[in-house]
């Protein structure tokens, strides 16, 4: 069966075409084409998306996009040229999801063939099966319980798993996402859109400085005047003193996050900087070193809540995805939970998406939507009932 996939849930318009096969137990498959094309140009002025701007280029780059998967596959549009259509539903900006949708719609009419609505977080969930660089790969048997981190610009949650399609939210942001968070941090910084991997860029300078020597490190915040001595640990989640910042719900019985006053800490602390040295931020090591508090306090929260729901519902697989998982710091961290605390841990089973798979893409929606195929084939909707759902949530 070959696969035609649409993602258009925010800022990119990513099409792929992918031959599966294998039952729903053992699902495999093959990569014929997967493009994407990027709005970052377009949204960086703004320092974020601009949901009509991103309606507007999808609107033009989906023809043409889907040309070029076309080619890629050498498949003929004017024949039936696959048997099936998946296309992100939610959540997500619902300008940029009918977009998705009414095209898919289209093309379905025009082929005769089923479409199958997706939910953006599960196919998060399913991209970590997709191997770097290689066409082929399969949906791997993982052993249950499983718990999911899905972190992004719009999510932080927690999903626990009993078997594959049994989704329950156990824990989730209660304001800002983590990766919300990020991005809004990055602009109080002055950074480029968008912002999380260049904070993680400068925190990653500021622990290179700190790890040089493993002892106390001088950085010169604010100049030769005003520097002052910051240690930095070898222990991989060291604070600086005088600089650190609140980890919010950190120690609540819940598994909920919250970002919102992370964020305004670092906004704060920034403003009371400013008034004793307007130029504040044009000191990289400054950056540098309020990147890096940041980022240890953001990871921190994301990290204790996901091992102690481990603990608490006896895990044996763990999967990350979107795109915050793709911060190098998070991964380290993460992985560092299989080590010590009993056989039981040491036998956790991690899953992180390739690196270019962690932001939104079309190959993860194919992904579950071919295996919701198969679960539901006879229960199918109808291209007319499926409906953009900007809040839509997994259950």
């Amino acid at each position: 069966m070959k696969i035609l996939s649409i993602e258009t849930s925010c800022d990119d318009t990513g099409i792929s075409i992918m031959e599966a096969k294998g039952g729903i137990k053992n699902p495999s498959f093959k990569v014929l084409a997967n493009n994407v094309a990027s709005q970052i140009s377009i949204h960086s002025p703004y320092g974020g998306v601009y949901p009509k701007l991103a309606k507007r280029e999808h609107i033009k780059n989906l023809p043409s996009v889907l040309e070029k998967t076309l080619k890629d596959a050498k498949l003929d549009k004017k024949a039936k040229p696959v048997d099936l259509i998946t296309v992100t539903y939610g959540p997500g900006l619902e300008p940029a999801l009918w977009t998705g949708i009414v095209f898919a719609k289209e093309l379905a009419r025009k082929w005769k063939i089923p479409l199958v609505p997706v939910n953006h977080m599960e196919g998060h969930i399913f991209s970590v099966f997709p191997k770097a660089g290689k066409k082929n790969f399969k949906v791997l048997k993982i052993n249950f319980p499983a718990l999911a981190l899905l972190v992004s610009g719009g999510h932080t949650e927690l999903v626990l798993m009993k078997k594959w399609m049994d989704y329950k939210i156990i824990g989730e942001t209660l304001d800002d996402a983590v990766g919300e968070a990020f991005d809004k941090v990055a602009r109080m910084l002055e950074l480029p859109y968008p912002g999380g991997p260049e904070i993680s860029r400068l925190a990653e300078q500021a622990r290179k400085l700190g790890y040089a020597s493993g002892l106390t490190t001088r950085i010169p915040l604010l100049g030769n005047r005003f520097s002052r001595a910051v240690a930095l640990r070898r222990d991989s989640l060291a604070r600086l003193p005088q600089l650190s910042f609140p980890r919010p719900m950190l120690h609540t019985k819940n598994f909920d996050f919250s970002y919102s006053g992370l964020k305004t800490a670092v906004l704060y602390f920034l403003k009371d900087q400013q008034k004793k040295h307007s130029n504040i931020l044009q000191n990289d090591k400054m950056k540098q070193a309020i990147a890096l508090e940041f980022e240890n306090a953001a990871v921190e929260c994301l990290v204790h809540k996901t091992l102690r729901a481990t603990e608490k519902y006896k895990i044996k697989t763990l999967i990350v995805g979107g795109g915050v998982s793709a911060n190098l710091y998070l991964r380290k961290e993460i992985t560092r939970l299989r080590q010590g605390f009993g056989r039981a841990r040491k036998n956790l089973k991690i899953l992180f998406p390739a690196p270019e798979l962690t932001g939104d893409n079309s190959l993860m929606i194919g992904i579950a939507g071919y295996v919701n195929y198969l679960k539901n084939r006879r229960k199918t909707p109808t291209p007319r009932s499926i409906k953009a759902i900007g809040n839509l949530r997994l259950k």
